[in-house]
């Protein structure tokens, strides 16, 4: 990076000369490899090559598990962007963030400084402004943050189920370097991000796939769907809702399927995807609510 940090990074490469890449932004509290090492294959069978790094804070990057800063984040996404482009002039270049990674791909795409790419594909993002959250929430992150900023507490809540594949949770778990616990400081600097994402998006103009599930209980609907609201009329943005998705689309036992409609839309931006999910998309996002 520009500061001369090393963010241990992950390629994942077809077997021929791919004819895209990838650069793909993990999840809060979640490494680059637990995050897309399932989705990996399917990937380059489609003949694009994958690459993600773990973002300061997380996995084997530094300052592991402080919060690096959302312009950080953004900065080291705008950065690792550049460095791709050079080793694969002639080819399109995809952004691919994943939950807390797609507000960081959004933040940056709005910023002044912004990543270089043809188009960004946005997985279950954390879009969840403090205007969508209770009183009670707001106040109590507040008040935590600014009193017991170095407490933590259980990366997890009882009935909350972020994938259907059991691998795929198992994976998340047994990795030591997965969140297990979150200081308040670092959650409050979370929502900071997503709230500004959320704040980004009537700004957020590039060509995007936007994908969903019907089972996310990490990001709640509603938040999402307000904030999809915001984008720019008339950008070319594409959304996709997967009935049978969870938070963690690309881990999910019908990742293949999520896979597919990827690589299409890579392939040809205008075609429908081959799932039907844009479809179900537009039906999903006029719903009044929840």
């Amino acid at each position: 990076m520009a500061d001369g940090a090393r963010l241990p990074l992950h390629a994942w490469l077809p077997e021929a000369p791919p004819h895209a890449v990838v650069l793909a932004v993990h999840g809060f509290g979640d490494t680059a490899r637990n995050a897309f090492r399932m989705a990996a294959p399917l990937f380059n069978a489609g003949g694009v090559a994958l690459y993600a790094y773990d973002q300061r804070g997380f996995g084997e990057a530094p300052n592991w598990p402080l919060w690096p800063g959302a312009e950080t984040l953004e900065t080291d996404l705008a950065a690792a962007s550049r460095l791709l482009r050079r080793r694969y002039p002639g080819l399109p270049l995809y952004i691919l963030g994943e939950s807390m990674g797609g507000a960081v791909a959004v933040a940056a795409a709005a910023s002044k400084d912004p990543p270089v790419a043809d188009g960004y594909i946005l997985v279950a993002p954390a879009l969840w402004g403090r205007s969508e959250m209770p009183a009670w929430m707001r106040g109590l992150l507040e008040f935590a943050a600014h009193t017991i900023p170095k407490v933590g507490f259980r990366n997890s809540a009882p009935g909350i189920t972020p994938t259907d594949n059991p691998e795929a949770a198992a994976g998340w778990r047994d990795d030591p370097r997965t969140y297990k616990e979150v200081r308040v400081d670092t959650l409050y600097g979370l929502v900071n991000l997503m709230d500004a994402a959320v704040k980004a998006a009537p700004e957020f103009r590039a060509r995007a796939l936007i994908l969903y599930g019907a089972h996310d209980q990490i990001v709640r609907a509603e938040p999402v769907r307000a904030a999809l609201r915001r984008l720019p009329e008339g950008a070319d943005q594409r959304l996709a809702y997967y009935a049978q998705g969870y938070h963690m689309l690309l881990r999910d036992r019908e990742r293949a399927v999520v896979a597919g409609d990827i690589l299409a839309w890579i392939t040809d931006p205008e075609a429908p995807l081959p799932s039907g999910a844009d479809r179900a998309a537009r039906e999903w996002l006029a719903r009044p609510g929840e």
